[in-house]
């Protein structure tokens, strides 16, 4: 095929200097034997999305590579040093198992100290929450962690966080793009000043320990910790680090590592995906619970902030819980333990969840009569709410995707408090003669049965990208009217920031930041929203149904209400 010559254009740079000769012989290779590959090496500039910045590893402006990253920490230093003039620039940085992590934080430790820049680099891979906690513990001005989460083993990130511990948000991401995109990569300083690069570790992981013990235990009956039996897998991760030893400091003492899966590997070679979301990432614990007779599975991804349970059902299965189930419980758990404790003043105290997480949240929040915030996709908004209302104390809050945050300490979903606190409910249900699975039961039977699904559409590469786009600007110029035999009453588009009644033509404005989700409200309560995935090459579809119950004794029916419901509206909009 043919190379466009934007493509030649920018392939041609990367063959001659400031880049070094493996770089300029991998490109060259590329623009000879392999065009579709440099294309889509090159078509764009990786861009900030809604978990940092994620890329296939390898030469080119759209993958991860030592130039990338050198030209954003270049950009970073230079906005940090607008940011704070006449101060002491401090950076924390972490980095999980994935291939080149080790190598590309130490990059962009380099790149820092050579502008200037102190910096504290973990000695080893470290949970993505324990960065976020350094750096308040440390008092940096920024952190960075270098992981993709979840995403294949190619994949490699880029994660930038703020004084506050939080993500990055508009329009401080924007100001930084302008600024890297406004650098040659010639302009990078890659030498590092080595007395300005300091390592850390163990004071900051007994500090994060302690953190997550404070946030995250409860008065439990005595030896309820100790009659627990956990089975726990990092999926070859980083949360090795962290969770045994939290366990172990907060008394539990019957936790069965998968030891197949306990040791960092960034081939993750035992599972299809590292991502505690599918069920086949958890089997291996299941089947050592089954074996143990364990009463909780936990398996966190591979930076340790989201996390995967499993817990036994009335018939002694295990079964797992999605992430909207597992928030509800914790929140619940948290709103109760903090009301005995006498803590809870009304509005002074917030729970945090998404645009595209469950409305039963919204029903916990009236029940404690609490303030509940609920933001964009992605935890960076929910951290934002901490910063922005101050006057108000966060308890918790979470989103579908299997993130949780317990408390203000973290900034950041925390697999490692989250972990914690799972289990401080399943010890506590179980002492009282109830499981995790009883407690979620009897939520339902209180707020009513809410029934979530995803689905989600891999479009890899440039002409998925353009798939996708053609499918939002579908559903967002000519949006559906009714849907598997139930009016659309509503359509909020987070791009325009306008909502529209369909009924009435009326319209009014949303409050949140422009992003590129579309909701559809029908007319039986029912929800349904799209949006392109911010750090990889997919579409979601998220639905929400929900039904009255009465009982626990209505949940099985009520559930093949909801199942049938879902299927007919994915039918109708032709997402088999």
């Amino acid at each position: 095929m043919d190379i466009p010559k934007n493509i030649l254009e920018q392939s041609n740079k990367w063959i001659q200097n400031p880049f070094d000769v493996e770089t300029q012989n991998l490109v060259k290779e590329l623009i000879t034997s392999s065009p579709k590959e440099l294309e889509d090496a090159f078509y764009r500039n990786l861009e900030f999305g809604t978990g940092g910045m994620r890329g296939i590893m390898g030469v080119g402006t759209n993958r991860i590579n030592k130039y990338t990253l050198g030209k954003n920490t270049q950009g970073l230093s230079q906005y940090l040093k607008q940011s704070f003039p006449n101060e002491e620039i401090k950076v924390a940085i972490a980095y999980d198992c994935r291939h080149n992590s080790q190598s590309l934080a130490k990059v962009v430790a380099n790149v820092f100290s050579a502008n200037g820049i102190k910096v504290f680099l973990f000695e080893d891979l470290r949970p993505t929450p324990e960065l976020s906690f350094a750096v308040r513990y440390l008092n940096c001005h920024a952190g960075i962690v270098l992981t993709a989460s979840h995403n294949p083993p190619e994949y490699n990130g880029y994660k930038v966080y703020w004084q506050d511990g939080g993500q990055l948000v508009p329009p401080q991401d924007k100001e930084i793009i302008q600024v890297i995109d406004n650098l040659d990569y010639s302009d990078i300083l890659f030498d590092s000043n080595p007395e300005l690069i300091e390592y850390i570790g163990t004071e900051i992981d007994e500090a994060f320990a302690q953190s997550s013990i404070e946030n995250a235990t409860f008065n439990l009956p005595e030896d309820a910790r100790k009659n627990l039996k956990i089975v726990y897998t990092s999926l070859h991760g980083t949360s090795i680090k962290a969770i045994p030893n939290v366990l172990e400091k907060a008394g539990y003492t019957d936790v069965n590592i998968v030891t197949e899966q306990a040791e960092p590997n960034g081939d993750f070679p035992t599972v299809k995906s590292p991502n505690p979301e599918e069920p086949e990432a958890l089997q291996m614990a299941i089947d050592l619970a089954n074996e143990t007779n364990a009463d909780i599975v936990i398996g966190t991804d591979p930076d340790s902030d989201r996390l995967g349970i499993a817990v036994r059902d009335n018939e002694g299965k295990m079964i797992l819980l999605n992430g909207n189930q597992a928030m509800v419980v914790m929140t619940a758990f948290l709103l109760e333990q903090w009301k005995r404790a006498g803590k809870l003043e009304g509005k002074k105290h917030f729970i945090g969840s998404t645009i595209v997480s469950t409305p039963m949240i919204l029903a916990l929040a009236e029940a404690y009569e609490v303030d509940c915030k609920v933001g964009l996709t992605g935890f960076k908004w929910i951290a934002k709410f901490i910063k922005d209302f101050p006057e108000q104390k966060f308890i918790g809050g979470g989103e579908e995707s299997f993130g949780y945050m317990v408390g203000d300490a973290v900034r950041d979903k925390d697999a490692v408090a989250s972990t914690l606190l799972i289990c401080e409910i399943a010890a506590i249900a179980k002492a009282s003669g109830s499981s995790v699975y009883k407690e979620l039961q009897n939520l339902y039977a209180d707020f009513g049965y809410y029934k979530e699904h995803l689905i989600s559409l891999t479009k890899k590469g440039k002409d998925g990208a353009e798939e996708i786009a053609t499918m939002m600007t579908e559903l967002r110029n000519n949006p559906l009217k009714e849907i598997a035999g139930e009016r659309v009453v509503f359509v909020e588009d987070y791009q325009s920031s306008i909502a529209t009644n369909l009924f009435s033509n009326e319209t009014e404005p949303l409050f949140l930041p422009k992003s590129n989700v579309l909701i559809y409200y029908l007319e039986d309560g029912s929800k349904i929203c799209a949006r392109p995935s911010g750090t990889e090459p997919k579409i979601k579809f998220y639905f929400s149904t929900n039904t009255p119950i009465e009982n626990v004794e209505e949940i099985k029916d009520a559930d093949e209400y909801l199942t049938d419901k879902i299927q007919r509206i994915i039918n109708d909009m032709n997402l088999n």
